[in-house]
C-alpha cells in the first residue's frame, strides 16, 4: 500500500497554490470587513442535531458522522459553515438589530459535488441577520459581486429565482411529498420530458405553470413572461414583485450580467425566498451559491431573517489568475550580528530572506530564492543569483 496516496477528491495544496488562496483569502475577508462583516470561526466538529438544524434533508447525506468518545453522541464533520454561524448568530451573539458576518473554513463532503469538485471545500462566505427586505438581499449580492471582481473573474454572470414560486405551484396542486421531490430533481436538470410525464395528471393551471418554469430563464422580461404565465396568486405575485425591485436595485452592477432562472431550485428545503448563483467562463458550474434562508434559526430558538452566500476558495482560486510571486534573497553563512541586522532591515521592507544553511543538497532557486545577500566591503550589497 502506498501510504502517501490520498483519498479519492481529497488534494494537498502545494506551495504556490497555497499562497494563491490564501492571498486571495485575505484580500476577501479584508474587503467583508469593511463593509462591517465580522469575522467568526465555528468549529470543525458538532453533534449532528446541531449540524443539520433547519437543513437536514439538504445536508443529511453529505455529512460525515462519527461517535464522541467523550459523550457517546453522534458527531458530525461539518458539511456547510452557514448553519453554524446561524446558530452563533440565534445562541451566542443574541443581538437585536441587524449582525453581519463572515467566515472561511474546510467543510468535508461524503460524495464529491461534481465529476473535478473537491470533497474537501474551503468555504468562504459572507451571511446578513435581522433584516428581511430586498435591501438586504441587494447588499449581499453586491459584495459577492465584488468579491468576484477582487478575485479578477472574467464575464460574470448572476442569475436570481425564487423558491417561493415552486412552493406556491406545489402547494396549490397539492402534490405528494415524494412527487414533489421528483419535480424539484427534474427542474434543476431541466428534464422537460421528465417533467411533462411528472406533470401529467396535475390540473390546470398549475401543470401549465410547472412546465413554463424552465423557460422562465433570461433577463428581466423573464419576469413579465412569469407573470402571464403563471397563476395569480398572492404568493406568486409577491415574488415577481420581490425578483422585480432586485432587478431595479442591481440594474448598475459593473461588470457582472444579471439574469433571472425561475427554475433554479438549489438548496429548496434550505432556502425560504430569493435564490442566487454566479456563474463565470472556464467554470463548468456555479462559482457561488446564496439566498434568503429566515427559519434556519428558528431550531436554534430564535428566528431571524437571514440572507448570504459562500464558494469554494480552492475552486476561486483556480479560476484566478496568479499573481508572480517576489523571489527570495538568500543569506549566506556563517551566522553574525551585522548580518542579522541587514537580514531584519530587508524583511522590515517585506522581503522574503532564507538563511543559507550549511550543508544544503540542492538548488537555492527551488527554495524560491532570486538574489543573493552578498559583503561589499562594510556594507551589504543584493544581486542576481547565479548558480551552477
Amino acid at each position: 500500500m502506498r501510504h502517501w496516496l490520498l483519498p479519492e477528491a481529497i488534494e494537498d495544496l502545494l506551495p504556490d497554490e497555497a499562497r494563491h488562496v490564501e492571498a486571495l483569502r485575505r484580500r476577501l475577508l479584508d474587503e467583508f470587513d469593511r463593509h462591517g462583516y465580522q469575522l467568526v470561526a465555528p468549529p470543525l466538529l458538532e453533534y449532528v442535531e446541531s449540524l443539520l438544524t433547519g437543513s437536514g434533508r439538504d445536508l443529511d447525506p453529505r455529512t460525515f458522522k462519527l461517535v464522541d468518545q467523550l459523550s457517546g453522541r453522534t458527531m458530525g464533520v461539518r458539511a456547510d459553515i452557514t448553519p453554524q454561524v446561524a446558530r452563533i448568530d440565534a445562541h451566542l451573539l443574541n443581538r437585536r438589530g441587524v449582525a453581519r458576518l463572515c467566515y472561511c473554513g474546510s467543510v468535508l463532503h461524503t460524495l464529491p459535488a461534481g465529476l473535478m469538485a473537491s470533497r474537501e471545500p474551503l468555504q468562504i462566505g459572507a451571511e446578513l441577520y435581522g433584516h428581511a427586505g430586498p435591501e438586504a438581499d441587494s447588499e449581499v449580492v453586491r459584495l459577492l459581486a465584488r468579491a468576484l471582481e477582487l478575485a479578477a473573474i472574467a464575464a460574470t454572470r448572476i442569475d436570481l429565482g425564487h423558491v417561493g414560486i415552486f412552493r406556491a405551484l406545489t402547494a396549490q396542486a397539492g402534490l405528494a411529498g415524494d412527487v414533489e421531490e421528483e419535480l424539484f430533481s427534474a427542474l434543476q436538470a431541466k428534464d422537460v420530458p421528465g417533467l411533462r410525464a411528472l406533470v401529467a395528471t396535475v390540473p390546470e393551471p398549475v401543470r401549465s405553470a410547472l412546465l413554463a418554469l424552465p423557460d422562465c430563464y433570461g433577463g428581466a422580461e423573464v419576469l413579465d413572461e412569469a407573470a402571464r404565465r403563471l397563476p395569480d396568486t398572492s404568493e406568486i405575485a409577491a415574488a415577481l414583485a420581490t425578483l422585480r425591485r432586485l432587478a431595479s436595485n442591481l440594474a448598475d452592477l459593473p461588470k457582472v450580467s444579471l439574469g433571472f432562472d425561475l427554475a433554479d431550485l438549489r438548496g429548496y428545503h434550505y432556502h425560504s425566498g430569493v435564490v442566487f448563483a454566479a456563474y463565470c467562463e472556464g467554470a463548468p458550474g456555479a462559482v457561488a451559491l446564496g439566498g434568503r434562508y429566515d427559519k434556519v434559526g428558528e431550531s436554534f430558538g430564535r428566528g431571524r431573517p437571514a440572507t448570504g452566500f459562500s464558494m469554494d476558495l480552492r475552486d476561486l482560486a483556480r479560476l484566478s489568475p496568479r499573481q508572480a510571486a517576489a523571489g527570495g534573497i538568500l543569506a549566506p553563512w556563517p551566522e553574525d550580528r551585522d548580518l542579522h541586522e541587514e537580514i531584519e532591515r530587508l524583511r522590515g521592507r517585506g522581503e522574503t530572506v532564507v538563511l543559507a544553511l550549511p550543508g544544503h543538497d540542492g538548488g537555492w532557486r527551488e527554495a524560491g530564492c532570486d538574489r543573493r545577500l552578498s559583503r561589499r566591503g562594510a556594507g551589504w550589497i543584493v544581486e542576481p543569483l547565479r548558480e551552477d
